[in-house]
C-alpha cells in the first residue's frame, strides 16, 4: 500500500493500517522529515490557531503540551513521536517525491513514478498530500529586478538576518498574521501589504501554569473532560457558519468589538475593516497582530501594488517605499493532489476528471480510479475546527473498505459513478447559498462552486463515513480469477485476501537493497527496490 504525504493525514492512515493488521505499507515524503506543513513551515510564529488536546488523534493524547495552541516545533514533534511509537518511521521514503501514479488494469495495481525516476508498484493508493503544500507566489511586475532576499513564508530563509532591516511583507493571511508580530520586533521597519482585511478572534495563548499540567498529567478525567470541551465548543463555531446565522452575526459582532478595542487609531481602523462577511473566508486568531500594526515602525498598505523595484515596491498612487527584504506571505496553491498526476481506468487523468469541479464519494473515493482513497479530498476541510478529526474519519474509512474488499476475496473496488454523482450533489445542495458563497476565497473554484469545505459538524462527517456500504461499490478480480462482483454487491463473502504490500522496482547504485513482497487473492508479486537512492531513513534523519 502506497501513502503519499507524512502529515496527519499520511501518518493517521499508517497507524490505522497498522493497527488494522496491515504491515506491508510505504509511506513517501517528499521533505527531509515526517510531519508535512509543520516540518517544513518553520516562519517565526508558526503555531496552530486550534488547541492541541483538540488537534491531535484521539488514540494518541498528549498531555504535556507547553500551551493551548502549540508551536510549530511541538506539533512537529508530536508527529514524529506518533510515528515513532506506532512503527511508522521504518516504512518511510525520505526525499522521495511522488510525480505520477498509473493504474494498471490487468494486474490491479498502481504504478508510482518519483521525480528522481524510481518506480514503486502497489495495491492501494492513498494521496495524503494535503491541498495546501505549494507556496502560491505572486507574479508581479518587475520582481525580478529586486535586490534583496525574496522568500515565502512556507520556505523560510533563516540565514538572512532581519535585524534593522526594512521588510516587505505581501499578503495577510494565516501564516502573515503569525509572522509579523516577531517580525516587526527585530527590523528596523516593517511594511505590510494588504489586499483583503481578515477578521480576527482572540488568541489567548499563555504556557500552562505548571498546576494545570500537573492536573491534566495526574487526575483521571480532565484530558478527555477539555478534549471534549473544545470539540464541543468548535462544533458551536461551526454551527454559527452552517446552520445557525444568528450565531454567526453574534461572533462577527464579538470579532468587531475586539478588534475595534486593539486598534484605536482610527485611520488604522478602517484600513483593518473587513469587505467581506465573517466566515466567509479563514477566520483567523491571534491578540498579537493588530497590536503590531499600530506600531510605529510598521505600516499597513492597503492600496493594490503597481510593481516591483530594485529598492523596493510601488503602489497604485505612485508612492514607493524602500525595502530590503520581501516575504511573500501568500498563501498557497490550492489543487488537490498537485502537482502529482494520478491516471485511472483507461488512463483518464483525475485532473482533467475533475476540471474546475473536483468531486469525491465523502471526498474520498473516486469513480473510474481503483483502489484509491483520498485524504483531505473535496469538501472535507472545515471553516473552523480540526481538521484531524476529519482525517482520523477517513483513514478509518479506508480500513474498513479494505476489510470489504478482502471479505469479498476481490482485488480491486471503485465506487459506482451514480453513488458519488449523488453523494456530490447533496453536498453541493447543502453548500448552496452557505457563508462560503458570498465571497471569493480558496473554498471555491471561478465557477462559485464550493471545492474546499464540508457543510456540517465534524462528529456528523465521522458517522457518515464510519462504515463502506458495498452495494456502492464495484468488487472485481484480476483476469484468470473468479468474478466476485455479484457476490460483493449482495455482502456474500469470499475467501479474505491478505492485502499485497507495496513492491518497489527502481535503478541504483546502492548495495542496500530492501524486498518488499504480498499476496492478494492468491496472486504474489514481489520486488527488489534499491534503498540507496531514498537517502538515510527517517529515524537517521531524525
Amino acid at each position: 500500500m502506497a501513502v503519499v504525504g507524512t502529515g496527519f493525514g499520511g501518518i493517521g492512515a499508517a497507524v490505522a493500517l497498522r493497527r488494522a493488521g496491515h504491515d506491508r505499507i510505504a509511506l513517501f515524503e517528499r521533505g527531509d522529515d515526517v510531519g508535512g506543513v509543520w516540518a517544513r513551515n518553520t516562519y517565526p510564529g508558526a503555531a496552530c490557531d486550534v488547541p492541541s488536546y483538540v488537534y491531535s488523534f484521539s488514540f494518541a493524547q498528549r498531555r504535556d503540551w507547553s500551551r493551548p495552541c502549540s508551536p510549530r516545533a511541538e506539533i512537529h514533534d508530536y508527529l514524529w513521536r506518533v510515528a515513532h511509537d506506532h512503527g511508522v518511521l521504518d516504512d518511510v521514503h525520505l526525499r522521495t517525491e511522488i510525480v505520477e501514479a498509473t493504474w494498471d488494469e490487468p494486474t490491479c495495481e498502481w504504478t508510482l513514478r518519483a521525480a528522481d525516476g524510481r518506480t514503486f508498484v502497489a495495491d492501494v493508493l492513498v494521496p495524503a498530500c494535503g491541498q495546501l503544500t505549494r507556496p502560491a507566489v505572486p507574479d508581479l511586475p518587475g520582481i525580478e529586478r529586486f535586490a534583496g532576499p525574496v522568500f515565502h513564508s512556507a520556505e523560510w530563509d533563516h540565514d538572512i538576518d532581519l535585524t534593522g532591516r526594512r521588510v516587505a511583507v505581501v499578503g495577510t493571511g494565516a501564516s502573515a498574521v503569525q509572522f509579523v508580530p516577531p517580525v516587526a520586533e527585530a527590523a528596523a521597519h516593517v511594511d505590510v501589504y494588504q489586499r483583503s482585511a481578515p477578521w480576527l478572534l482572540p488568541r489567548s495563548n499563555a504556557p500552562y501554569p505548571r498546576v494545570v499540567r500537573e492536573i491534566v498529567e495526574r487526575v483521571p478525567g480532565v484530558q478527555v473532560a477539555r478534549r471534549e470541551g473544545g470539540r464541543l465548543l468548535l462544533e458551536g463555531l461551526i454551527a454559527g457558519l452552517t446552520v445557525a446565522p444568528p450565531a454567526r452575526a453574534a461572533l462577527e459582532g464579538v470579532s468587531r468589538a475586539f478588534m475595534r478595542l486593539q486598534v484605536p487609531d482610527p485611520e488604522l481602523r478602517e484600513r483593518t475593516r473587513p469587505d467581506h462577511p465573517l466566515g466567509c473566508k479563514r477566520v483567523l486568531f491571534s491578540s498579537a497582530y493588530l497590536p503590531a500594526l499600530g506600531r510605529d515602525d510598521v505600516e499597513l498598505v492597503a492600496d493594490g501594488i503597481d510593481h516591483v523595484t530594485e529598492h523596493g515596491i510601488v503602489t497604485a498612487d505612485g508612492r514607493e517605499r524602500p525595502a530590503d527584504v520581501l516575504v511573500w506571505g501568500t498563501g498557497f496553491e490550492t489543487r488537490f493532489v498537485a502537482p502529482m498526476r494520478i491516471r485511472g481506468r483507461g488512463g483518464r487523468e483525475l485532473s482533467e476528471v475533475w476540471g474546475d469541479a473536483p468531486r469525491a464519494h465523502h471526498g474520498i473515493t473516486v469513480a473510474s480510479f481503483p483502489n484509491m482513497f483520498l485524504l483531505g479530498g473535496p469538501n472535507t476541510n472545515l471553516g473552523v475546527g480540526s481538521v484531524v478529526e476529519m482525517l482520523e474519519a477517513q483513514a478509518g474509512h479506508l480500513v474498513d473498505a479494505l476489510a470489504r474488499l478482502d471479505a469479498a476475496g476481490a482485488d480491486a473496488m471503485d465506487v459506482e459513478p451514480t453513488v458519488m454523482a449523488v453523494s456530490d450533489a447533496r453536498v453541493q445542495e447543502r453548500l448552496h447559498g452557505s457563508i462560503w458563497t458570498r465571497c471569493d476565497s480558496w473554498y471555491r473554484v471561478e465557477g462559485g462552486r464550493v471545492t474546499a469545505n464540508w457543510p456540517g459538524f465534524m462528529r456528523e462527517y465521522a458517522a457518515r463515513v464510519r462504515r463502506v456500504r458495498p452495494s456502492e461499490y464495484a468488487f472485481w478480480s484480476r483476469p484468470g480469477v473468479a468474478d466476485v462482483t455479484a457476490t460483493a454487491a449482495t455482502g456474500t463473502t469470499a475467501a479474505a485476501a491478505t492485502r499485497a504490500g507495496t513492491a518497489a522496482t527502481t535503478a541504483g547504485s546502492s548495495a542496500a537493497t530492501a524486498t518488499a513482497a504480498g499476496s492478494s487473492a492468491g496472486t504474489a508479486t514481489a520486488a527488489t527496490a534499491t534503498a540507496g537512492a531514498a537517502g538515510p531513513t527517517t529515524e537517521e534523519a531524525r
